[in-house]
């Protein structure tokens, strides 16, 4: 879609998308949705090009791979119209909503991977945001595609996941609900030629089961259980002992930082992660411009709040990383800032009570541990918009500058076990880097 059409009729929502621009205390936010997170060069200069013209120049990484531009003005038609023709929008506008496929920022590249995602995850967009049965999804319902790959984030929940494993030497796809593939058993598999029947068949079947107050898969299955869903699949799944007791195993990469080998053995892909998820405008058109001399002309966001460029000459790897870096980009897991997830906090959301980025930018210079990276989690709130999963240690704000530490434990819910509270930003700091540590593992 290259021209501005008429903004479409949403169900009520309170996430952003490309059309419902969210009114927060700093200005709109559009949620800016990339196919498997990828963003091509020029399309990055449009959206560099939408914050400046239309808001305030700030530009957010979100933990499922996607873009937001935060603090939208009076100008918001003129927003929409940019971000359109750059092809930044969906096939069609009813289908914005529900474009939430997850893959690797390795996807095609990774050496560990089983097969190539990304021509199954195409399909499985298209069916999303081509039919009106599925337009009916809440905004929240995401499916996650995993092929294996070491660079993967495994810890974040999805409505549904879909896990490569090998069996008998053939591509299979196990596949679990409400869970993801780091933690969660299988609950079957089906060749991987019959990958998109089965997310075709999950959708379908949420959607004649699920009460309009069930919006997530969780929700469902708290009240009918898993193996009655299961058994309303149209489908033949292999559930034998080979799948129910296979576990998705994960490599030692927490955060992507630095240069990542690909399986083209002349090609690698540098990484980098946006301070405490923003980028402004200068930096995201740099990043493009760094795609563009380096790489193949495209970018990739990550689920750890980064950018990647693919495809980079081995050679030239060490330059590009530097212009990241130079860009104002955390490219070192040494940095201390690299370890710190923050929300928006209360200078610009009206939930939060603590300014949680200026506080992570004080906590940051107070951690001296330099082997730990992306394990402090600052939330503004109970929400925890800034983490899809529990960080090894987050701080809840009780209001500005203090916070109540939970350590996460998997055997407790939520956040984890209260281990202090109402402490400063300097206590706080104080505990983590002289008492924890060692005991902290993400």
């Amino acid at each position: 879609m290259s021209e501005l059409e008429p903004t479409p009729a949403f169900r009520p929502s309170a996430c952003p998308g490309l059309w419902r621009i969210v009114q927060a205390l700093d200005g709109g936010i559009s949620r800016v949705k990339l196919n498997g997170g990828e963003i091509s060069a020029a399309q990055a200069d449009a959206v560099a090009d939408a914050a400046e013209r239309f808001a305030v120049g700030v530009i957010e990484l979100t933990n499922r791979s996607n873009l937001q531009i935060r603090g939208i003005g009076s100008e918001r038609e003129g927003l929409i119209a940019c971000l359109l023709a750059a092809g930044l929008g969906p096939t069609q506008m009813a289908g914005d909503d529900v474009r939430n496929v997850m893959l690797s920022p390795a996807a095609g590249l990774d050496r560990a991977m089983l097969f190539d995602t990304r021509p199954l995850a195409r399909q499985i967009l298209e069916s999303l945001q081509s039919s009106p049965r599925f337009q009916q999804l809440s905004p929240k319902f995401a499916v996650q595609l995993d092929g294996g790959e070491a660079l993967t984030m495994l810890q974040h929940p999805h409505d549904l996941w879909l896990s490569a494993l090998s069996l008998d030497g053939q591509a299979w796809l196990a596949f679990g609900l409400a869970g993801c593939p780091g933690q969660d058993a299988a609950l079957g598999a089906v060749p991987l030629a019959q990958g998109h029947a089965l997310v075709l068949a999950v959708l379908n079947a949420f959607l004649d089961l699920a009460t309009p107050e069930q919006a997530r898969m969780r929700q469902l299955l708290a009240t009918m259980g898993v193996e009655a869903f299961v058994a309303r699949l149209p489908l033949t799944l292999r559930r034998d002992a080979a799948v129910r007791q296979w576990r998705r195993v994960a490599g030692d990469l927490v955060q992507p930082l630095g240069v990542y080998p690909q399986l083209q053995p002349d090609r690698a892909a540098v990484c980098a992660v946006a301070p405490l998820g923003r980028l402004s405008a200068r930096q995201l058109r740099g990043a493009a411009q760094l795609a563009r001399e380096f790489g193949d002309s495209s970018l990739r966001m990550t689920p750890w709040q980064g950018v990647l460029i693919p495809n980079v000459a081995v050679e030239q790897a060490s330059a590009a990383l530097a212009g990241l870096s130079t860009l104002g980009l955390l490219c070192d897991v040494s940095d201390p800032l690299a370890r710190l997830v923050a929300c928006t906090g209360s200078t610009g959301c009206a939930k939060a009570l603590a300014d949680t980025k200026g506080d992570a930018l004080r906590l940051a210079p107070l951690l001296s541990r330099p082997d730990r990276v992306g394990a402090v989690h600052l939330s503004g709130c109970k929400r925890s918009c800034a983490m899809a999963h529990a960080a090894p240690a987050t701080l809840l704000a009780v209001g500005p500058g203090h916070y109540d530490l939970y350590l996460h434990d998997p055997a407790q819910p939520g956040l984890g076990v209260l281990s202090g509270r109402d402490l400063t930003i300097e206590e706080a700091g104080v505990y983590l880097d002289t008492r924890l540590w060692s005991n902290i593992d993400d």
